[in-house]
C-alpha cells in the first residue's frame, strides 16, 4: 500500500467543496491527514487511477452524470484491490445494499462521519490481508508449474506444452522440435564440490541457455541435470543450428567454484514433433535415447532420433542397467544405510526416527541411488527394489529387536510403481509375520509426484496399510504439483518439506515464506512436519523457531550403513 511521507493517499470523488471540507476536517480530527486528490467526473477519476496509486477511494453517491455505481465499475477495472467507501447524504437503504453488492466496502451518511475513521482503518487492514493472500496464491501457482531451483518451467508443465504441440502438429503445418539436453560433467562437479556447487551450476546454465532462445520457445528443467527445449515454428535444419549453438555456448562457458574453473558441455537429443507420435512421453523417450546416443558418440554433440539408426536401436536394446539390477536383486549387492532425524520441539521428542536408504555395492565401490534409480524406474524395476528394501529393513529390525520396541519410527521409501502394485500390501503383511515387526514402528515415505500420479491407487494402499498400523509420510512436499490441494485427500501422518526450499531459506525470503507456509498447513492438517536437507545449525535453529517438529540432513547426521 503506497504512502506519501507516511500519509494516506486518498482519491476523493466529490463535486462539493463544502462537503469535501467537512469530510477532510472529520478525517483530521480522527488523526488522518491525507494526501488527496479531488475528482468530480468519470474521465478525471479514470486518469487519476491510471496515473497514480491510491490507498482508498471515498465517493459521494450521486454526482451529476456520475454515480457511485460507475465509480465502483472503474475501480474494479483499473484497481481491483482498491477499497471504495460511499459517503452520502442522499442514499436509501435499498441503494446502499445494492452498492455493497456491487463492491463497495461500506456506506456512511454524511451526518454520521464518526463511523468513517474506523471504516478506513478496517479497510486498510483488510486490503493488506487481501494483497498478502493474492501474493501467496500467486507464489503457490508459480510453484505448481516451475522448478524451485532454476525457476524454469518444470517437467509437468513442459509435458503439458509438449502434448499441446503434438496436438497442434496434427492440425497445422507449424513445425516444432524437441531438444533433450544433458550436462556431461555435472556428476564430477557435484561429487567434488558438493550439491551447493551443483545447484549453482544448474542456475547459471539455466540463464545461459535461456539467453539463446526466442520468447515463443519453452525451456524447462526436467530433473537433475536434464533440460528440455520446445522450439516452436522451427524446422529440423534451424533446430539443429540452435542445438549446435547451445553446445558451443556451454562449451565456451567456464563454471568457477572456490577459484576452481570447470569446463562443462552438453549432449543433446533432438526429435521432430510429428503425427507419428501419440504421446509426450513417447517424444521424451525418443529424445532421451537420442541424447544417450550423443553421449555414446563422444558427448558435446547433437543427435537426431531416427528409427533406422543402428546405434539408437542398440541403445534401445541396451539393458546394461536392467541386467545389473536384475543381478543385484538376486544377490546381496543391495544394502541399507540409515539417516537419523532429530526432534526440534520438546513435544515431538517421543522416540527416535531414522530413514532407511538403499545403496548398490559395485565391487569395492558404492553406487548412490541417483545413479541407478532413474534406470530402475525407466525399466520398471523399482517395485522389485522396493520389496528388497522392505525385506532388508524388516530383517534388520527383527534381528536387532528394534521392530518390536515400544517407541521409534523407521521410514522406508516407496516408489510410484510400487503404489500401483496390487500385490505389495499382501507382500508387506507376509513380511510382518515372517520377521515379527510391529507395523506402528514403520512409516512408508511416498513422494508428492508419485502419490499424485497414482492418486486413487495411492489412497487405497495407504488406507489399507494404516488400518494395520503403518504410518505414512509425504516426501518432497511443495515441489510443484498443486501440493496443498492434495493434503485433504491423502491420509498421511508426516509431511516432509522439499529440501530445495530448506537449503536457501536463510538467504531467500520466498523460500522462507514457502517453508513456513508448508509447516503451518501441515500442522493445520494435523500432521507432524519434517525438514530435510538441513545442512547447518543456523538452518536448524530457524526451523525450530518456525515450529517444525523434526529435522534431517547432513547437518544432523549423515547416512551410515546398518549392521548387516
Amino acid at each position: 500500500m503506497s504512502k506519501t511521507n507516511g500519509r494516506l493517499r486518498l482519491l476523493l470523488v466529490e463535486d462539493s467543496e463544502d462537503d469535501a471540507f467537512f469530510l477532510l476536517r472529520a478525517l483530521k480530527k480522527g488523526g488522518i491527514e491525507p494526501c488527496y486528490k479531488m475528482v468530480a467526473s468519470e474521465s478525471a477519476m479514470e486518469s487519476a487511477l491510471m496515473e497514480e496509486t491510491w490507498d482508498i477511494v471515498i465517493t459521494d453517491h450521486n454526482l451529476p452524470g456520475f454515480t457511485s455505481f460507475r465509480v465502483l465499475e472503474l475501480a474494479r477495472k483499473l484497481a481491483p484491490d482498491l477499497p471504495v467507501i460511499i459517503v452520502s447524504g442522499l442514499i436509501g437503504e435499498d441503494v446502499a445494499v445494492s452498492a455493497m453488492k456491487a463492491g463497495a466496502q461500506d456506506y456512511i451518511m454524511k451526518d454520521s462521519l464518526a463511523r468513517l475513521i474506523p471504516a478506513i482503518h478496517r479497510e486498510l487492514r483488510e486490503v493488506t490481508v487481501r494483497l498478502a493472500k493474492k501474493r501467496a496464491e500467486s507464489t503457490l501457482e508459480h510453484m505448481a508449474y516451475h522448478d524451485s531451483l532454476t525457476d524454469l518451467v518444470n517437467r509437468r508443465e513442459f509435458e503439458r506444452q509438449l502434448s499441446q504441440a503434438l496436438h497442434d502438429s496434427r492440425k497445422s503445418v507449424r513445425e516444432c522440435v524437441l531438444l533433450y539436453l544433458d550436462l556431461d560433467q555435472f556428476k564430477i562437479i557435484n561429487d567434488t564440490c558438493g550439491h551447493i556447487a551443483g545447484d549453482e551450476l544448474l542456475k547459471q546454465l539455466a540463464k545461459l541457455l535461456g539467453q539463446n532462445l526466442r520468447s515463443d520457445d519453452t525451456l524447462a528443467r526436467l530433473g537433475g541435470d536434464e533440460f528440455g527445449i520446445l522450439l516452436r515454428g522451427c524446422d529440423a535444419a534451424d533446430a539443429r543450428k540452435v542445438a549446435e549453438s547451445l553446445c558451443e555456448e556451454v562449451r565456451e562457458y567456464r563454471f568457477v567454484w572456490e577459484d576452481r574453473p570447470f569446463a562443462v558441455s552438453l549432449s543433446i537429443g533432438m526429435v521432430i514433433v510429428g503425427s507419428e507420435y501419440q504421446t509426450a512421453s513417447e517424444l521424451l523417450s525418443h529424445a532421451d535415447l537420442a541424447c544417450y546416443a550423443a553421449k555414446d558418440r563422444g558427448r558435446d554433440n547433437v543427435q537426431v532420433y531416427e528409427t533406422s539408426d543402428r546405434d539408437m536401436q542398440q541403445r534401445q536394446r541396451d539393458m546394461h542397467w536392467t541386467s545389473r539390477l536384475q543381478s543385484a536383486l538376486q544377490t546381496n549387492d543391495f544394502f541399507l544405510c540409515h539417516q537419523e532425524m532429530v526432534a526440534l520441539q520438546e513435544s515431538s521428542a517421543d522416540g527416535f526416527r531414522t530413514e532407511f536408504l538403499v545403496r548398490l555395492r559395485e565391487g569395492d565401490d558404492v553406487v548412490p541411488p541417483g545413479a541407478f534409480i532413474p534406470a530402475a524406474e525407466r525399466f520398471g524395476l523399482m517395485p522389485r527394489i522396493d520389496r528388497k528394501v522392505i525385506e532388508l529393513a524388516f530383517d534388520y529390525l527383527d534381528r536387532t529387536g528394534l521392530g518390536r520396541e515400544s517407541s521409534g519410527t523407521f521410514f522406508i521409501n516407496l516408489s510410484g510403481g510400487s503404489l500401483s502394485d496390487g500385490e505389495l500390501f499382501s507382500f508387506i503383511r507376509a513380511k510382518v509375520k515372517e520377521f515379527s515387526v510391529l507395523p506402528n514402528r514403520i512409516c512408508f515415505e511416498i513422494t508428492e509426484t508419485s502419490a499424485i500420479g497414482n492418486l486413487s491407487d495411492t489412497i487405497g494402499f495407504i488406507e489399507r496399510a494404516r488400518n494395520e498400523g503403518f504410518k505414512f509420510a509425504l516426501d518432497d512436499f511443495g515441489s510443484g504439483m498443486s501440493s496443498f490441494s492434495y493434503l485433504k485427500a491423502l491420509p498421511i501422518d508426516y509431511l516432509k518439506v522439499d529440501g530445495g526450499f530448506i537449503r536457501n531459506l536463510l538467504e531467500d525470503p520466498i523460500d522462507l515464506g514457502i517453508v513456513d507456509a508448508c509447516n503451518r498447513i501441515g500442522h493445520a492438517a494435523g500432521l507432524k512436519t519434517i525438514a530435510e536437507f538441513v545442512e547447518n545449525d543456523e538452518v536448524k535453529e530457524c526451523l525450530r523457531k518456525l515450529g517444525f517438529d523434526y529435522a534431517q540432513g547432513y547437518g544432523i547426521a549423515k547416512p551410515v550403513p546398518v549392521n548387516q
